[in-house]
Order: structure tokens, then C-alpha cells, then sequence
């Protein structure tokens, strides 16, 4: 009764793209990840920036947890569609394990995965249930969280990607993907969206249909991947 209640009154709409439950997050959470690093470069010593990243990770992979518990405390959960597989939600459960010992190789893995996913998934959100479902706080806190992470790591830890990078991270994705071939094969499941496309509009609606899209998104990725190491290059060689 609650929930159809509170569903009456906020409708729990699909977000849609430019509006403002799509819109106000991310200006929200820019301001937020701005003042974080640039009080924790400014302000923190080492142990407590290491700290705040941590701990800033922590909150990411709980809101993953909690919203799973959730999920299955309502009787609703669906192995096929539901586990923490989407590349996001895995990232967002492992974040703390890169927080905490801020290896390289990590970041060169993430930055491309994270910049290149979650921030398609940013511009682009796919959220059944609108403000203020739990899906909608945890779709955001986690895609956006993802982000400041990395921006984080790379302005106040000063660690920089280099070319090779781009292609370890090329290569980490497709042990990913052949990890989720085995288990959308088995479980008959759409995770990473290899068997079918997003609800919502995306990009790979541009791409054609499966399995083409598949097809062009291996042959395109190294180069988007190239494009965000670009800024980084140009940013090096300038430094020099």
C-alpha cells in the first residue's frame, strides 16, 4: 500500500534524458567531486587522502550490496537480469579493492572502462523507476561515484595512463566479455548487453542489431579508447 502510495505521488516515471531527474545529479555530484579533490589535494596530508578515497569507495560498493539485499527482500530478484554483472555495478562492488591499493595496472584497467562505460551510461541512463526509487539514487551514486574515483586518483594521486595502457584495458575487457558469454550462455541472460540491446536510447542504437553491434563496438573501442587517452598524451607532452 506504501508503495502504491509513493507511486501515485512521484509516478516513478523511466528517467528521461535532459530532464531534470537526469540532469541534476550530474551537477550535483560535479560540484561534490570538484570540492572533494580539490580540498583533499589542497588540505588532506597522504593518509588522509588515501583515506577519503577509500572510504568514498566503501560507499559505493555498499549502496551495490544494500540495493541487492533490497531487491531480494522484495521476492523479485532475478538471477537472468539482476546479479552485479552489468560492467558498472561489477565495478562499483570491486572500487574499494582499487581504493585501497591504488596498483597502476588497476588504474590503466578502470580509467578506460570507467570513462568509456559508465560515462555513456551517465548521458545516456537507463532507470526503470524514477526519483525517488532506490534504483534511482543507487543508478546514480555508483554510475557518478565511478567517475569521481578516477578523476580522484588521477588529480590528487597524480597517476596518468600511458598508449600500452590502452590496450591492457582493451584486453582486460575481452576476458570481461568472454566471462559474460559463459554466463548470459548458461543462465540465458542479457548481461553486458550481448544478446540484445538496452530499453533505453543508447548508442548502440546507432550501431544496427545484433549481433552487429557487437561486431562494431570491438572495432570501434580501441579507437574510443584512444580518444580518451588523448587528453592525457596532449596533457604529458605539454608538461615536457
Amino acid at each position: 500500500m506504501n508503495f502504491l502510495i509513493c507511486n501515485a505521488i512521484f509516478l516513478f516515471n523511466r528517467v528521461t534524458m535532459g530532464s531534470l531527474e537526469h540532469v541534476l545529479p550530474i551537477l550535483l555530484s560535479s560540484v561534490f567531486g570538484i570540492l572533494l579533490i580539490y580540498y583533499s589535494k589542497n588540505k588532506f596530508n597522504k593518509i588522509k587522502q588515501k583515506q577519503s578515497l577509500f572510504w568514498f569507495s566503501v560507499i559505493i560498493s555498499l549502496t551495490v550490496i544494500t540495493f541487492h539485499f533490497y531487491k531480494i527482500s522484495r521476492g523479485n530478484y532475478n538471477i537472468t537480469s539482476d546479479l552485479p554483472l552489468y560492467l558498472c555495478s561489477l565495478l562499483g562492488l570491486i572500487i574499494p579493492v582499487f581504493a585501497y591499493f591504488r596498483k597502476l595496472w588497476m588504474y590503466e584497467v578502470l580509467l578506460f572502462w570507467i570513462i568509456g562505460g559508465t560515462l555513456q551510461a551517465v548521458i545516456t541512463p537507463d532507470i526503470p523507476l524514477g526519483f525517488p526509487s532506490f534504483d534511482y539514487f543507487r543508478y546514480w551514486i555508483v554510475h557518478l561515484g565511478l567517475l569521481i574515483v578516477v578523476f580522484y586518483a588521477t588529480f590528487v594521486f597524480k597517476m596518468r595512463p600511458n598508449l600500452k595502457s590502452v590496450f591492457k584495458s582493451f584486453f582486460a575487457l575481452q576476458v570481461y566479455v568472454i566471462m559474460m558469454v559463459g554466463i548470459n550462455y548458461v543462465l540465458n541472460a542479457n548481461y553486458f548487453y550481448l544478446n540484445e540491446k538496452p530499453v533505453s536510447a543508447s548508442i548502440l542504437d546507432y550501431l544496427g542489431e545484433w549481433p552487429v553491434y557487437i561486431i562494431v563496438v570491438q572495432v570501434i573501442i580501441i579507437p574510443y579508447f584512444l580518444i580518451i587517452y588523448l587528453p592525457f598524451y596532449l596533457f604529458g607532452k605539454k608538461e615536457e
